[in-house]
């Protein structure tokens, strides 16, 4: 998995409107992981698509009447089987993190690559989504130097009064070695 021309190579694009240009375009030093599931708690179909791209009807679930006019999106989407879409060119600044802070730098959608895992606070994420996210945030970090393991942040960390994503279940410490067997190529992965 490699990045060329900020997009993710193996990633489908789904371009989204919800981005802009980043205040400084060469400033991208950090990641942040979220979680999403629409409707809330369940997985698969075309809704999280929808949201970022401005075509969520609020009539098809309940849930949706009250979030069907956000204007929100991430760069990356990693689904429960493992497959990538890709909303925003990791050049452009993604709608995703919120009024948040990290390490006293407030507004992190300037200067973060947000990446959405289809699941929920609730639930254990897939081997695949584990297996897929280490791939591609060793991909980030090879073409993006601001980039560190050090750097990486789930939403509850830059945004702790208002979220909890990725949550509890999200296995940081596998998520870690996972990465870190990516950056040694010379190992092979468990």
């Amino acid at each position: 998995m490699k990045i060329q021309d900020h997009y993710l190579d193996r990633a489908h694009q789904v371009p989204s409107p919800n981005c802009d240009d980043r205040p400084d375009a060469q400033d991208i030093s950090l990641l942040v992981i979220h979680c999403i599931s629409l409707p809330p708690e369940q997985f698969g179909g075309p809704c999280i698509d929808q949201l970022f791209c401005n075509r969520l009807d609020p009539d098809a679930d309940p849930y949706f009447r009250d979030i069907h006019q956000l204007r929100v999106s991430a760069h990356l989407l990693i689904r429960r089987d493992g497959s990538i879409r890709q909303y925003v060119p990791f050049n452009r600044r993604a709608w995703h993190a919120g009024v948040s802070n990290y390490l006293g730098r407030e507004r992190c959608n300037d200067f973060s690559i947000g990446i959405e895992l289809e699941g929920s606070v609730t639930q254990a994420y897939t081997d695949a989504q584990y297996l897929q996210l280490a791939e591609a945030v060793a991909a980030l970090l090879a073409a993006y130097p601001g980039l560190s393991a050090q750097r990486i942040a789930g939403h509850s960390d830059i945004a702790p009064q208002r979220k909890t994503d990725p949550g509890p279940l999200f296995d940081w410490r596998r998520f870690h070695e996972l990465l870190k067997l990516r950056e040694e190529p010379s190992q092979n992965p468990v």
